[in-house]
């Protein structure tokens, strides 16, 4: 072969590929289809942007991206699944995300994590972790922060934010005998999750044990302070008590409030005069070593998504939940990356010089963040109801209609006829 046509042969070759390809035909597209939960319509443009920029950069693939309520999409994801046509992606919690993967109806993502698995928060991956497999993209999470009003604080004597349960509960003592107002308001219809972050398993060997000394002391610690005044008695075991502890963080009769930096924005649009006395300190862990609050939000790939569209899922998922789109959607929501580099970025980090409450806030959450963990019971069919029946004795307990160890006794004998007919079938 002449040197000339030698010259000439990386012309032929990219002119034969061209001809080849338009032989062959455009590539199908590859569909995308993906759904949150309640992000329409405040963060309509960050999803639609998001999208634009992705299929702007990847014109091989089409993104839908669906919203549904919190409430509807557990059915429509299950009735998409039977049907055999499932989104590729579905935002879940990490309940959610257990109970779907225990009846087989979700995929696990090692494979499809790929690079991306160390640049998340080690915590998050562990909570989306069952059976060994990992079950999703996690994407955002939250924290509880200590808000306290600092002029109740003054009244009652106490100089610092409270450095754990014990001490939480003693000061709402205090701040009841010196002030006549409530020092606290926990989630006490969350009680399952609190016993966990101290340290106090519900199940062992797959019975109830929330019956033991250890357990007993804790709700007698509730019950005491519950008699002091030290608890906020408004709706204190409802199922969702957080509307009537900030009304009456608000009102100026409630001296902490245990809850997401979120809670300091509304305290400070609603009543800058409590706003004014306000300070903020991070939630203590617990002696497991786990921050208060946590509840991851991720991706997850539902079953039946086409073994062929896996990989280019992958690909959206890493993107959908990389570094820079976690920071920029974790600056909107208010809420936290579960991405490492975006965690760790100074807008959660830095308390700028003379910030009020809400500024230290984010700061405070940005500290527990890395020991946030989902505190819920794993593995069990009708968990709600088997919590209902602890929080029911819980209350018995701590209002004093029942002994505390006959309440959590009686529960623990609910919980164990329950899991037996559950084993049995």
């Amino acid at each position: 072969m002449t040197m000339r046509r030698l010259r000439r042969l990386p012309a032929l070759l990219a002119a034969w590929v061209v001809c080849a390809a338009a032989l062959a035909g455009p590539q199908p597209v590859k569909k995308i289809e993906f759904w949150t939960f309640s992000m329409k319509p405040k963060f309509t443009p960050y999803f639609e942007q998001l999208v634009q920029r992705y299929e702007r950069d990847n014109p091989d693939v089409k993104v839908e991206w669906v919203d549904f309520p919190w409430d509807i999409i557990q059915t429509k994801l299950v009735t998409r699944i039977v049907a055999g046509t499932p989104p590729a992606l579905v935002n879940l919690n990490v309940p959610w995300a257990d109970e779907f993967a225990r009846d087989g109806l979700l995929l696990p993502v090692d494979g499809l994590l790929g690079d991306a698995r160390p640049r998340y928060l080690p915590g998050t991956l562990k909570d989306l972790t069952f059976g060994g497999k990992t079950y999703g993209f996690p994407m955002y999470s939250n924290v509880a922060v200590i808000t306290y009003n600092s002029e109740i604080f003054r009244q009652a004597g106490i100089t610092r934010a409270p450095r754990d349960l014990d001490e939480q509960l003693l000061f709402a003592r205090q701040i009841a005998a010196r002030t006549g107002k409530a020092g606290l308001c926990p989630a006490l219809s969350k009680i399952d999750g609190l016993m966990m972050q101290q340290g106090l398993p519900l199940l062992r060997d797959g019975k109830a044990v929330f019956n033991s000394p250890a357990h007993v002391a804790l709700i007698s610690k509730l019950a005491e302070t519950y008699r002091a005044g030290g608890l906020l008695k408004d709706a204190l075991f409802a199922e969702d008590n957080f509307p009537a502890a900030i009304d009456a963080y608000k009102g100026g009769r409630l001296g902490m409030l245990l809850a997401p930096p979120t809670a300091v924005r509304r305290i400070e649009t609603d009543a800058r005069d409590i706003y004014a006395i306000t300070d903020v300190a991070p939630a203590p862990l617990g002696p497991t070593g786990i921050a208060d609050g946590g509840w991851l939000v991720h991706f997850a790939v539902p079953k039946n998504v086409s073994p062929a569209l896996l990989p280019a899922v992958g690909k959206f998922a890493r993107y959908l939940t990389n570094d820079a789109n976690q920071l920029a959607f974790a600056r909107q929501a208010s809420v936290y990356p579960a991405m490492a580099q975006a965690a760790n970025d100074a807008f959660f980090t830095t308390v700028p010089a003379g910030a009020g409450a809400a500024e230290k806030a984010v700061a405070a959450g940005a500290v527990s963040m890395p020991h946030s963990h989902t505190m819920y019971v794993a593995g069990i069919d009708d968990y709600d109801e088997l919590r209902r029946y602890l929080v029911k004795a819980v209350e018995a307990g701590v209002t004093g209609k029942q002994d505390i160890r006959q309440a959590l006794d009686q529960a623990v004998a609910q919980w164990n006829r329950k899991l037996s007919s559950q084993r049995s079938h």
